[in-house]
């Protein structure tokens, strides 16, 4: 009876492990159906696979890349400035007594008006010199004229002749530098009558923005600049362009310029001019802008800010949830066929409104994952 009980016990046990081993067993391999049904993507060599019933499938989402044009945007401060051709500072050329005044503030010259008029012993001493070497001038021609005349006819010798002819050459020249003296300051030696005073004129076209001059003023030959002139229907805008963006400058490219004094109002130019040498303290270039300014509304000394725009180009352009990084590398995930994708290495651009351009590693229309591409890192 006692054996009976022993044999019983030792039955039970072993069909309790036999249904625990069953049951072991039965769980593996549902656990092993349910892993291979979750398997979210497979590998055939660089070819990542993504099955339909994957639960990251429905997470990712494609995107057909194209060509979108794109113009280069750069940003810099820039000071506005009168074109040289067209701005004159108007100082006096001897020292002498201002006596009559004609000039005013906001007043339209042209080339040759008459700004003011001056007495001055230096002007007196060159109105002299030219008077005197015009003299000379004349009687040394008169001179000459006479012994190529004897020489012709025969009583005249070829000594005298040579001698004429060399006073005339010393002659002329003096004159000729007496004149051009007096030419510089805008005088008439046609009309110069010995002891007039000196009239000072504008030497080009615009409007008088400054006059510092007074009747009866005292000037003296090293004052500074007592007037001003400039044409301000144009003007130049001179911004400053780092060394390393040099290459996104060119000149008839355009520039949009705001002043701060009126925040609501663009103006456009055109780039006139890149300096051929870098600042060596600032690492930077000189542009400078051509702007319209019929209004005035740029002064000259104003601080504006310039916003360059190159000429738009296409450009390729994905989702910036598209690219991804492995270590200083970025990449995309390339579809290849239907839940087929590969990784493609790229080289990045300009970002812009969630996006960043691509400047090599695709082509257009191929479509790429645009956003979940995260899900598949893990691939290698």
């Amino acid at each position: 009876m006692k054996l009976k009980t022993k044999n019983s016990k030792q039955f039970a046990c072993n069909n309790l492990l036999v249904t625990l081993i069953a049951a072991a067993a039965l769980t593996a391999c549902h656990n092993k159906t349910e892993t291979k049904e979750n398997e979210s993507f497979s590998l055939q060599g660089d070819t990542i696979i993504v099955p339909a019933q994957s639960m990251i499938a429905s997470k990712l989402k494609l995107e057909t890349v194209k060509n979108e044009p794109y113009e280069f945007e750069l940003q810099t401060a820039g000071i506005v400035k009168a074109i040289p051709n067209s701005y004159a500072e108007i100082a006096p050329p001897f020292s002498g007594r201002v006596t009559k005044v004609y000039i005013k503030l906001g007043m339209k010259t042209q080339a040759g008006t008459p700004l003011f008029e001056m007495v001055s012993p230096d002007f007196t001493d060159a109105q002299k010199n030219f008077f005197q070497a015009k003299s000379g001038y004349q009687t040394a021609k008169l001179s000459l004229k006479r012994q190529q005349d004897l020489k012709t006819h025969g009583v005249g010798s070829q000594k005298d002749l040579e001698e004429a002819e060399t006073s005339f050459e010393v002659s002329e020249k003096e004159y000729q530098n007496a004149a051009a003296s007096l030419k510089i300051f805008g005088v008439n030696i046609n009309k110069l009558v010995f002891g007039q005073p000196l009239a000072v004129t504008s030497p080009i076209a615009g409007e008088v923005i400054a006059n510092e001059l007074v009747m009866g003023q005292f000037l003296k030959e090293e004052d500074a600049p007592k007037a001003k002139i400039a044409d301000l229907k144009k003007v130049w805008v001179a911004g400053q362009i780092k060394e390393k963006d040099i290459r996104f400058i060119h000149e008839l490219d355009k520039a949009e310029i705001q002043a701060g004094a009126y925040p609501d109002k663009k103006i456009t130019g055109k780039i006139f001019h890149v300096d051929e040498i870098i600042d060596e303290t600032t690492r930077s270039v000189q542009v400078l802008i051509e702007c319209p300014n019929a209004d005035h509304l740029l002064k000259p000394g104003m601080y504006v800010s310039v916003n360059f725009t190159d000429t738009p180009v296409n450009t390729l352009f994905v989702p910036a949830k598209a690219v991804l990084q492995f270590n200083d590398k970025s990449f995309v995930f390339v579809q290849l066929a239907d839940r087929k994708y590969a990784r493609r290495y790229v080289e990045t651009g300009v970002s812009q409104n969630g996006k960043i351009a691509i400047q090599s590693g695709l082509q257009p229309n191929e479509t790429i994952i645009s956003e979940g591409a995260f899900y598949l890192l893990e691939a290698k």
